[in-house]
């Protein structure tokens, strides 16, 4: 059997295990048993590596990205019909969209206000979180995403849907971006069978998918130097999330007035329908900022790993995050005078950095760094988005006890690990180059 078809054979019975594994995955969620589903999950990781590693250089066949296409589709289908397990988000969403379609600005209302009883149901009203203090909490481009969700149907399946048709998006995308860039477009198998996107698109319906086509919009525009796409492509990403705005800066051209204006005018257009709500636009973020102790500091993994070093204990919530602010910003003006072609690894670079110092408690909020890694491959980032399932052994929220921390060591503790070789072999590398530059 010569190489080229053992890699064929290999990558197959691999996307069978992924299969396999998926169905499984799905069992135990029938089943209530979370624990039993995080593990799969992080199996699943394993075989992802191992995929990862036959197709990185390219070299497969176009049907056999098509099968590789082709099995992330069905490996979503299968999820996409059974019913949400691993987080209630998506109730919000689909009650947003009902709101809105009755003409109600949803910021204006928590779920259980008597204003909103007629809107009540048995399927989606009893399972929203926080339905009786939190208005929503979403940006306006995510609200307009859940209208557009619930116009065929106000179900679980028709939102999930609904994320999945943004994830294809951004996928179309990402293939004409590795093809800009001149790159195997085998690559984008690093997006298509990652695990995480697949449980928390298909399985969860997050609205980060459409952060996902959002970005890849963002840099596909950015490679055409199409400045107000560019912006604006990026600040509908933040205005479904807040935190992609963070990239701004690595997509940015010194001098460029277009790019800042495009997302200033998208971000005013979107939010002047719900501006009758007036500062209530902002919904429930700081009282969520409030509850997943990012206000006290208790929800910083690295402030709680500093307050447990006596000479570092005296550094206050307030402090880490101007420390972390500071730290960002100066990554923010390093990406500023970043090489042309390295754009794209300047905004992963700034995506990490925030994730890490802010260190969510959800996996899904790693999920939009995945399509970074089909352009910028980092063994660090990729065990990092790998790794982050790891917090559903644990509930999100308020953590007095503290036993999320160990689990948070086993995501960061192997990734600075990692992080550190890259930094190290990476410096090597460059004074090898100089070394033989000096010779010559």
């Amino acid at each position: 059997m010569n190489v080229v078809r053992w890699r064929l054979w290999t990558l197959t019975t691999i996307g069978v295990a992924l299969f396999v594994l998926t169905a499984i995955g799905l069992w135990r969620q029938h089943m209530y048993d979370t624990d039993g589903f995080t593990i799969v999950a992080l199996v699943q990781g394993g075989f992802f590596l191992a995929a990862v590693a036959l197709t990185w250089r390219g070299g497969l066949s176009r049907r056999a990205l098509i099968a590789v296409l082709a099995l992330a589709a069905l490996m979503r289908l299968l999820v996409l019909f059974a019913p949400p397990y691993l987080s209630d988000d998506i109730n919000r969403y689909v009650w947003d969209g009902r709101v809105e379609g009755a003409g109600i600005n949803p910021y204006r209302y928590v779920p259980a206000d008597p204003q909103l009883a007629a809107l009540r149901d048995e399927a989606i009203y009893p399972n929203i979180n926080r339905s009786d203090y939190a208005p929503t909490i979403y940006p306006p481009v995510a609200e307009y995403i859940f209208y557009l969700g619930t116009r065929l149907s106000e179900s679980l399946t028709a939102m999930k849907a609904t994320m999945l048709a943004f994830e294809l998006a951004g996928v179309l995308l990402l293939l004409r971006l590795l093809g800009s860039w001149g790159l195997p477009r085998e690559r984008i198998l690093i997006y298509v069978w990652h695990p995480l996107p697949l449980w928390e698109f298909a399985g969860s319906g997050h609205v980060d998918a459409a952060i996902v086509a959002f970005v890849a919009l963002a840099l596909w525009a950015r490679r055409r130097e199409a400045a107000w796409l560019t912006g604006s492509a990026l600040a509908a990403a933040a205005l479904v999330k807040f935190f992609p705005a963070i990239v701004f800066p690595a997509l940015y051209r010194r001098w460029d007035w277009k790019m800042p204006v495009a997302a200033a005018a998208t971000v005013t257009i979107a939010y002047l329908p719900f501006i009758g709500a007036g500062n209530a636009v902002l919904g429930f973020l700081p009282g969520y900022l409030r509850e997943e102790g990012l206000q006290s500091g208790g929800g910083f993994f690295l402030w709680n790993v500093l307050a447990n070093v006596p000479p570092l204990a005296h550094i206050g919530p307030k402090l880490y995050v101007a420390l972390a602010a500071a730290a960002l910003a100066l990554l923010a003006v390093r990406s500023l005078f970043t090489a042309e072609d390295r754009y794209l690894a300047a905004a992963m670079m700034l995506a990490v950095a925030a994730t890490v110092l802010l260190s969510p408690h959800y996996p899904w909020y790693f999920a939009w760094i995945v399509p970074f890694l089909c352009f910028t491959p980092r063994p660090s980032v990729l065990y990092l988005t790998l790794a982050c399932p790891l917090l559903y052994f644990v509930p999100g929220g308020p953590d007095p006890e503290g036993a999320r921390m160990p689990f948070e060591w086993a995501i960061y503790g192997p990734f600075t690990a990692l992080l550190a070789l890259e930094l190290a072999w990476r410096r090597s590398a460059r004074a090898n180059l100089s070394s033989l530059k000096g010779a010559a």
